[in-house]
C-alpha cells in the first residue's frame, strides 16, 4: 500500500470513528430526561453503564485476537452494524430490560470496534508517524463528541428518542460505507523501520511482564476514576444545577473543542519531548485537580470553564497510553489493542456501580471518589512505571554496547 492510499485509509478509519461517537453523544443530552421518565435511580444507572463496559470487558480480548487473525476490516464493519442496531433498540425501549439489551449489544460493538480501529492504524504508520495518528484518532472522537452533543440537544426538542434514532442510521450508513471503501492492510504494508527485529518478535506473554502490566494498572485506575465522573456528568449537573438538555450540550461540546485543540497541537509535540509516561502523569494531576474543583464551584460560567477543562487530562491520557502500547507490541497490535480495552473496560464496570450507589447517598460523593482513584494512578505513574528495560536494552545493543 503506497502513501497515498494510507493517507485515504486512515481518513477513512478516522471518519468511521468521528461518525460512531458522533452517534454515541447525539443521546448525552437527553439520557437524564430518559432516566426521569423511566424512574430510574442512580444505582440503576450505575448498572446500565456498567453492563456496557462488562460486555466490552468480556469480548475485547477475544475481539483483539480476531482482529490479528481475520483482519482489522471485519471486525470494524461488524462491530458498526451492532452499534447501529443498539442504538436503534435503545431508541425504542420502553422498559429497563430493553434499555439493558440495548447496552450489552453496545458493549460487543464497542470491544469489536476500537481494537481492530487501533491495530489498523498501527498496520499503516511507523514509529515516527504513530503518535500523530493516534493523536488524530482521539481528535476525530473528540470532534464526535463536539458535533453530537448539540444535534442531539436539536432532536430532542423534535423527541426525546430522535437522537437514538439518528445514531442508528448513521451506525448503519458507516458500517456500509467502511464495507464498500476500507481496505484491509496487509502484514507487508507495516514499515520495516516500524519495528525492530526484536521488537517483531514481541510475544502476548512479553506483554504481561511488569513494565506492561503496570502501564495496564494506569489504564485501569485512570478509566476507573474517569467512569464514575463521566458516568453521571449529565445527571449530576442535572440534579445540582438544573441544566437543561442545551446546558449539558454545551458543556460537553466545549469541553470536546478544547481537548480536542489539545491533541491536535500538543500531543505530538508533548510526545516527542517528554515521552507517553510522562503526559500521562502531569495529566493525571490535571484530571484530579479538576475534576474535585466541579464540586466547589456554583457559578453557571464557572462550571462550563471547569467543564471545558477537565477533560483535557483524560484526553491525553488515552492517546498517551495507547502511543506507548503500540510503540512496544511488535506484531501483536489486535492482541494490545484488545487488553487495553479490556483493563478499561474493567473499570468501566465497578466504576459507574461504586458511582452510582454513592450518587445515591450524596451527589458530590462519585466525584470525591472518582478524584482519589486519580490521585492513585498518579502516584502508581509516578513511583512504578518506567520504560520497559528490554527498549534499553535494544538500543545499547544496536550501538555496540
Amino acid at each position: 500500500m503506497n502513501g497515498q492510499k494510507k493517507r485515504i485509509m486512515l481518513s477513512l478509519v478516522y471518519v468511521n470513528i468521528f461518525v460512531v461517537f458522533l452517534g454515541i453523544s447525539l443521546v448525552i443530552p437527553v439520557l437524564p430526561t430518559i432516566m426521569n421518565e423511566l424512574h430510574v435511580s442512580g444505582t440503576v444507572v450505575g448498572y446500565l453503564t456498567a453492563a456496557f463496559a462488562l460486555t466490552q470487558l468480556i469480548v475485547s480480548p477475544f475481539a483483539g485476537k480476531a482482529a490479528d487473525k481475520f483482519g482489522r476490516k471485519k471486525l470494524i464493519v461488524v462491530g458498526l452494524f451492532i452499534f447501529g442496531f443498539s442504538e436503534l433498540l435503545f431508541g425504542l425501549g420502553k422498559t429497563i430490560e430493553v434499555l439493558f439489551a440495548s447496552r450489552i449489544l453496545g458493549g460487543i460493538s464497542g470491544a469489536f470496534i476500537m481494537p481492530a480501529v487501533t491495530a489498523f492504524i498501527a498496520d499503516i504508520t511507523t514509529v515516527d508517524t504513530r503518535p500523530k495518528a493516534l493523536g488524530y484518532m482521539s481528535a476525530a472522537i473528540n470532534t464526535g463528541f463536539i458535533i453530537g452533543p448539540g444535534i442531539g440537544g436539536f432532536l430532542a426538542e423534535i423527541g426525546t428518542r430522535v437522537p437514538f434514532f439518528t445514531a442508528a442510521v448513521i451506525g448503519i450508513l458507516v458500517a456500509i460505507s467502511s464495507l464498500l471503501l476500507l481496505k484491509e492492510p496487509s502484514n507487508q504494508d507495516q514499515d520495516q523501520e516500524n519495528e525492530s527485529a526484536n521488537e517483531a518478535k514481541t510475544s502476548s506473554k512479553s506483554m504481561l511482564a511488569p513494565a506492561f502490566l503496570i502501564a495496564f494498572g494506569v489504564i485501569f485506575v485512570a478509566s476507573f476514576g474517569l467512569a464514575a465522573f463521566e458516568s453521571f456528568f449529565s445527571l449530576y449537573v442535572d440534579h445540582k444545577f438544573a441544566f437543561s438538555p442545551s446546558d449539558i450540550a454545551i458543556a460537553i461540546t466545549g469541553g470536546a473543542i478544547v481537548g480536542t485543540i489539545c491533541q491536535i497541537l500538543l500531543f505530538a509535540p508533548l510526545t516527542k519531548s517528554m515521552g507517553e509516561i510522562n503526559i500521562v502523569r502531569i495529566s493525571l494531576a490535571l484530571s484530579a485537580i479538576l475534576v474535585y474543583a466541579m464540586t466547589l464551584v456554583s457559578s453557571y460560567w464557572v462550571i462550563m470553564i471547569v467543564t471545558f477543562t477537565v477533560f483535557v487530562g483524560f484526553d491525553l491520557i488515552r492517546p498517551a497510553v495507547t502511543t506507548f502500547l503500540s510503540r512496544h507490541a511488535g506484531d501483536n497490535q489486535g492482541f494490545v489493542g484488545g487488553m487495553n480495552s479490556f483493563f478499561t473496560s474493567l473499570a468501566n464496570v465497578f466504576g459507574p456501580i461504586i458511582g452510582g450507589s454513592l450518587f445515591d447517598i450524596d451527589i458530590n460523593y462519585p466525584y470525591y471518589f472518582s478524584a482519589l482513584v486519580i490521585v492513585i494512578g498518579f502516584i502508581i505513574a509516578m513511583l512504578f512505571w518506567k520504560e520497559p528495560r528490554l527498549k534499553l536494552s535494544e538500543n545499547e545493543a544496536a550501538s555496540g554496547k
